[in-house]
């Protein structure tokens, strides 16, 4: 199960690294970030509310207790982290945005040993801060960020809803159907998204041209579109919920970190996009950084103070299943 768990991660990894590039030519087009993030979302949540409601109704019932839940999942793992990140790369190349959103591993640790108050090896907190150095060395900081600092900003929020995602993958129950959660997760993020994306305004038009954003690969825009979204979106939320499932937030965060590489090779083959020396090594140290402190908390054990009559619960597993 465990190695299921692991391909399906790699798989999902490796789609969402679409995401990125086939977002620049609906930009190239003339739609804004915004706007290109709800035609995502739409999309996205209705072909698979359509696709559900067909083949399995039941994954689409939601108990009631589970609202809240719901909703936030839609305005936060879903909504927040593609809006931000569609914004992140109208000013930042798309590697550098991938490797900010993908502190969200880091960000993930913090919230195992602050909030769940799980004791850490020393290698937790050796990773974070190499991948804090590395975030350092691509953003090039001593020379005085470089890099557009409201990209930079975009990109570490969307790095904190990202490591939200992954956190409340790990958490929801039984009682929820990961593809009914994702259906109406998707549906939800478009319906928040509304007032701001204003899709009575989106130049429709431009999904029957053809784009070359940056001087790339010229491709039609609709093409582009369908591709973000059945195979960068719906395929990858729905191979990415089941991998955390069968791992935890940890594991899945981690493996998930291959997209900034993934993401990087695409936007280099399709768009032109380069990154320079100390962007490599600096993103290198970042998922190194990364992996070595999401492996630490594998082993992760529970406070001594901390007593319940219940199991503890680490990463979607008992911690004797992880000892």
């Amino acid at each position: 199960m465990r190695y299921a768990g692991l391909g399906l991660a790699f798989v999902s990894a490796w789609c969402f690294a679409f995401s990125g590039p086939m977002a620049k030519y609906l930009n190239a087009a003339g739609l804004a970030p915004i706007e290109a993030v709800w035609t995502r979302m739409a999309g996205a949540g209705l072909l698979l509310l359509a696709v559900l409601a067909v083949v399995r109704p039941r994954a689409l019932r939601i108990p009631r207790s589970r609202l809240p839940f719901l909703g936030l999942y839609a305005v936060m793992a879903v909504a927040g982290v593609q809006s931000l990140y569609f914004v992140a790369i109208t000013r930042l190349p798309v590697g550098i945005a991938l490797l900010l959103e993908f502190m969200a591993p880091v960000m993930v640790v913090a919230w195992v040993r602050l909030v769940r108050k799980l004791r850490l090896a020393p290698a937790a907190y050796i990773g974070a801060v190499v991948a804090v150095v590395g975030l350092a060395i691509v953003v090039e900081a001593w020379q005085g960020m470089r890099l557009d600092a409201l990209g930079l900003l975009l990109g570490l929020l969307a790095g904190a809803c990202c490591a939200g995602y992954f956190l409340m993958n790990d958490s929801f129950g039984d009682d929820v159907d990961p593809l009914g959660l994702i259906a109406w997760g998707m549906a939800g993020a478009a319906v928040v998204l509304i007032p701001f994306a204003r899709p009575w305004d989106i130049p429709w038009e431009a999904f029957t041209a053809t784009a070359a954003p940056g001087g790339g690969l010229e491709l039609p825009v609709l093409g582009a579109y369908l591709w973000m979204v059945v195979v960068a979106t719906v395929t990858a939320y729905i191979l990415g919920v089941n991998a955390v499932r069968r791992l935890s937030a940890a594991v899945g965060a981690t493996v998930a970190s291959l997209e900034v590489i993934g993401g990087a090779v695409v936007a280099w083959a399709l768009v032109g996009e380069t990154l320079g020396v100390f962007q490599v090594v600096g993103g290198l140290l970042v998922l190194g950084g990364a992996l070595l402190a999401q492996t630490a908390t594998a082993s992760a054990r529970p406070e001594p103070a901390v007593e319940t009559g219940a199991p503890i619960v680490v990463g979607g597993q008992q911690a004797a299943d992880q000892a």
